[in-house]
């Protein structure tokens, strides 16, 4: 009976040991997101060491625009660009060992990018960098022991103009009929009121030759 509970146990603990490691990864949210959206994302950042970490690389995918940041306090930010001024990877340093991110402890970063115009995967590549120079490259695939975050893009029936302002479609399209009917409206309201004026003038005038 011992040895059943002790094997019992012993498989409980190994389950618990296999999915912690699984609940410390470097995550991107939100996981589902629409074309061309102006997205605000935040990048969780878990120790899954018993040492600090430092720094945090993250890879912006090539269909990707980055845009924005929002500054993290003991924390400085700083992006590389390829050729065409895009912004390629993006990077959080903590200023200080005060600011780093202790073991047991996550931080959140967060930063507003555009969506791809095409439906699809977005793949966010993640280099963590700990105290000891330690680096952590969460690169792999979703069965792969250090896996990359995905975000899923669907394809969105709205448009985002150059300020990141959305405009669905089909309201627009149904805005500008109602805008045409109006506009028709108006133009038959017009004409009739026209006609009535002319009718009475010559009514008026009708009148005043039957009296001479």
């Amino acid at each position: 009976m011992k040895k059943k509970i002790f094997a019992f146990l012993s498989a409980f603990a190994a389950v618990f040991l296999i999915a912690f490691p699984a609940s410390a990864h470097v995550t991107v949210n939100p996981s589902e997101s629409a074309t061309e959206a102006w997205e605000t994302y935040t990048v969780k950042i878990p120790v899954e060491k018993e040492i600090a970490t430092t720094k945090i690389t993250l890879k912006i995918a090539d269909n990707v625009e980055f845009k924005m940041y929002e500054p993290v306090d003991g924390w400085k930010v700083t992006t590389e660009t390829n050729d065409s001024d895009k912004v390629t990877t993006v990077t959080w340093e903590a200023e200080n060992e005060n600011t780093a991110i202790e073991p047991g402890e996550y931080k959140l970063f967060s930063f507003t990018a555009q969506n791809p115009s095409e439906a699809g995967e977005v793949v966010w590549d993640a280099f963590q960098y700990y105290e000891d120079g330690s680096i952590v490259e969460w690169t792999g695939d979703e069965d792969a022991d250090l896996p990359h975050s995905v975000t899923e893009i669907a394809k969105s029936d709205a448009t985002t103009d150059s300020h990141g302002h959305t405009h669905d479609t089909d309201s627009a399209d149904e805005d500008t009929a109602s805008a045409e009917d109006d506009h028709e409206h108006n133009s038959t309201s017009t004409v009739l009121s026209i006609i009535a004026i002319i009718v009475s003038i010559l009514a008026i005038i009708l009148t005043f030759v039957r009296k001479k």
